[in-house]
């Protein structure tokens, strides 16, 4: 499987005063010496660590665990690894992905309730011992490839303020909770703990109170049943730009309270999140060209010969739209805050018109942007989109084969060499940093991801450039579960 690639796992530190905006117009004018217009993000690794800050600051007793499928860059993954995250997985691959740049098992959840059983026996051979389920068909699959994983419950809760919701394909209802746990110790398998997602673009932070109440309420059946409950997982779905901008501290607060309230901090319980869009969304800007431009006149302004006339509509096609990077526009409603903008200065004398942007496929369904009002663009001119880090890269497609738009890490010096405040780590070329305690979730009786701690402890590991190879831990067979190997 392909992993990782020189391309994004370069990283160009900015130094001198050198900007987001002066690695953008590097890159346009170096394309287009080379007669090359293809499109490029540039992914600001500052923005993933000031964000990492940010976490910190507002829930520090809720260790994230990074949704690797919002973004794979391997700079990004290897940047999270440093920070000292988990890794939130959902596939055999994004195991592998994760493994391979640095994370250690006991890091990854496998959070997904559906697996194939081929993957389970993957995460079992190589010590990813953490997974989700909400079914008894999955306890089975699990009883006989990894007998001995560590387990959490999904549970379904309300996402009815949440512009994607989940619940209805994930989590099981809280009235089946007790026959699910039961089952599972028949089957002799061990559950830790309880997941839930209350969806993406969530507009109500009393969501997240009351999942919280039902997931102690899953707590109360399990350790009644002899489980010993150590974990919860509030999952993902926290943004912070567009109308989400001011909402993650309002959410951390009402989170702290019932985390406070229903698993106090002496309750021995772990708390870990999902957060995948809430690192990367605002990290990256997309550059994409115009390659292509029709003008469309109404029948009635086209006898007129005006070129001025309102009847005229100019569209422009971009060589990067919904079936690669901006995907996000048809299948990620909680992605709205997108708007292109035109790289080259525009004089605030030119007309505006009436435009529609299209993507470069041969589907008519590739539409970017309508009814948008911008300067009149010249096939050559570049349009820059901003927060496009969450479900663009990961998503994109090769249909009508497309180059896929190529990505270019940066990062402050200050970043690089550990003098950005406030936590003094140390960076070096090909090394990224890592702050943090990093106790074992699937036994480990502490409860708070200290931010105190985390910035006195502070490690250096290897960035690297290629995939590290892979050593298994465990050996699985269909009966017996999991054996370490001596």
């Amino acid at each position: 499987m392909h992993v990782s690639s020189p391309e994004n796992c370069d990283v160009d530190i900015l130094e001198n005063g050198r900007t987001i905006k002066d690695v953008i117009d590097s890159k346009i004018t170096e394309l287009g010496s080379m007669d090359n217009e293809e499109p490029f993000y540039v992914a600001n690794l500052d923005s993933v660590y000031k964000r990492h800050l940010r976490w910190l600051t507002n829930l520090p007793r809720v260790k994230p665990f990074y949704a690797v499928k919002c973004n794979n860059t391997a700079a990004v993954l290897r940047m999270m690894s440093a920070l000292d995250t988990g890794f939130d997985c959902a596939s055999k691959g994004e195991i592998q992905m994760a493994l391979s740049l640095g994370a250690s098992p006991d890091k990854i959840i496998y959070a997904h309730t559906t697996k194939p059983p081929s993957h389970i026996k993957y995460a079992c051979a190589h010590g990813v011992d953490m997974m989700t389920f909400d079914s008894e068909d999955e306890l089975l699959k699990m009883s006989r490839c990894h007998a001995k994983a560590k387990l959490v419950l999904r549970i379904a809760v309300d996402d009815s303020k949440s512009l994607l919701k989940l619940s209805s394909k994930f989590g099981a209802r809280l009235v089946s909770v007790g026959k699910l746990l039961e089952r599972a110790a028949e089957l002799g398998l061990e559950v830790i703990g309880v997941s839930f997602h209350v969806g993406s673009g969530c507009t109500g932070g009393s969501t997240f109170k009351q999942a919280i109440a039902d997931a102690r309420r899953v707590f109360d059946i399990a350790n009644l049943l002899g489980f010993q409950m150590r974990l919860l997982d509030i999952g993902g779905g926290f943004s912070a730009i567009g109308d989400f901008q001011e909402k993650f501290e309002e959410f951390s607060e009402v989170i702290n309270g019932a985390l406070d309230e229903f698993f106090p901090p002496d309750s021995g319980v772990q708390i870990i999140a999902e957060p995948g869009r809430y690192y990367v969304e605002s990290a990256f800007t997309l550059a994409a060209n115009v390659i292509a431009k029709r003008v469309v006149i109404d029948d009635m302004d086209e006898h007129s010969g005006n070129e001025n006339s309102p009847g005229r509509m100019m569209m422009y096609y971009l060589n990067d739209g919904v079936f690669g990077s901006l995907s996000c526009i048809i299948f990620d409603p909680a992605h709205s805050n997108y708007e292109p903008y035109l790289h080259r200065v525009a004089e605030s004398s030119e007309r505006r018109y009436r435009s529609v942007i299209w993507g470069p496929t041969c589907d008519s369904s590739d539409k970017v942007i309508d009814n948008y009002w911008i300067p009149e663009l010249r096939v050559g001119d570049w349009l820059l989109i901003d927060n496009m880090g969450a479900y663009s890269v990961s998503a994109t497609s090769d249909f009508n084969s497309f180059e896929r738009a190529h990505i270019y890490p940066v990062v402050t010096a200050e970043t690089w060499h550990g003098s950005a405040p406030p936590v003094n780590c140390n960076f070096s070329k090909y090394r990224a940093f890592s702050c943090g305690p990093s106790p074992s979730l699937c036994g480990s009786t502490r409860v708070a991801y200290d931010t105190r701690e985390a910035k006195k402890k502070c490690l250096t590991t290897p960035l690297g450039i290629g995939p590290r190879p892979l050593k298994s831990t465990q050996v699985c067979s269909q009966n017996q579960g999991s054996e370490t190997i001596k």
